[in-house]
């Protein structure tokens, strides 16, 4: 790959040129990032330590907070550090790294989101048959899938991107190397690749969530059949999930669902899924879940829950 390139780093433009903003962003993003971090290991060890991982539902939310983690950490901490430097740097091997593991981190995400989507239809729709269904080799079966298709997702585009020649410019309109601007700054014709990124990473982002959309479709018609304890409970959980799916999809949708094209407003829109969805999921999840909420009281503040059983 020398032949093809004769640079080896690229130089992020950030976010902003003005100081002050760059400092409040540091200390915005050193917050979001701290919140996402132990909010995500807060559900995952209190699923992880509670008979909360033996439900389909929580299985999966354990597994999307590993994927938030993962997915995030590729990107933030090296934003966060960019906000103190003057000279933002990326070496030409960190750049490819960058954009195989956001893609595929963010493919096995998309996929566990539509298995969870499975798994609330399973229960509202099939609730007699759900254990069959949801058991626990299927579900198993559904994360091997959502990790084969990330797989599936992020190699092509990443041999895509490595066999593209950089021989003049090495400046990326971005905070992180993503596909779009890096075709920018490509010495050679990158029309076609950038019609096969929007086939790969923006159809699958609106199939996803047309398939999303429908399923909750079908959810939330079912839901007149139940009780109106069971609507409560189901809206509840569901209402849940769609937050977390129209934050991550709206501005996937709008960045790689176009011509290949940048904006300056792209960086804005990619917060939200790179840093924003994944710090709110937490909160999410929790704050509108009671049984969350009691595996996490169980777990953290013994104590509180034995005198609340109690009483």
């Amino acid at each position: 790959m020398k032949s093809q390139r004769n640079i080896s780093e690229f130089i992020l433009l950030g976010l902003s040129y003005d100081q002050n903003i760059q400092i409040f962003c540091f200390v915005l993003f050193l917050f979001c990032y701290v919140a996402l971090l132990a909010g995500n290991l807060l559900i995952l060890v209190s699923i992880r330590c509670s008979p909360l991982f033996h439900q389909p539902m929580y299985y999966f939310l354990s597994h999307l907070s590993t994927m938030d983690i993962c997915y995030t950490s590729m990107v933030t901490p090296k934003l966060i550090a960019d906000l103190l430097v003057e000279r933002r740097t990326i070496s030409y091997s960190n750049c490819m790294l960058q954009i195989f593991t956001m893609h595929f981190f963010g493919g096995i995400e998309i996929f566990i989101l539509t298995a969870m989507a499975f798994d609330r239809y399973a229960a509202i729709c099939k609730p007699l048959h759900y254990l069959l269904i949801m058991n626990r080799t299927r579900c198993s079966l559904l994360l091997l899938a959502a990790w084969a298709g990330g797989a599936v997702h992020s190699f092509p585009q990443f041999f895509m991107v490595i066999r593209l020649p950089f021989c003049g410019p090495n400046e990326i309109d971005h905070y992180f190397c993503d596909i779009f601007p890096l075709l920018k700054v490509a010495c050679t014709d990158t029309y076609i690749t950038g019609v096969l990124v929007v086939a790969f990473s923006g159809m699958l982002s609106l199939v996803t969530f047309i398939v999303l959309v429908v399923s909750y479709g079908i959810i939330l018609f079912t839901l007149r059949n139940l009780s109106a304890e069971g609507r409560r409970k189901a809206l509840s959980t569901c209402g849940s999930h769609i937050t977390v799916v129209i934050l991550f999809f709206g501005p996937a949708i709008f960045i790689y669902l176009r011509p290949p094209t940048t904006f300056p407003e792209d960086k804005i829109f990619a917060l939200f899924y790179t840093i924003i969805a994944p710090m709110f999921n937490p909160l999410i999840y929790t704050l509108r879940n009671s049984e969350m909420k009691k595996a996490m009281r169980k777990i953290w503040c013994p104590s509180l829950f034995s005198k609340e059983v109690h009483s």
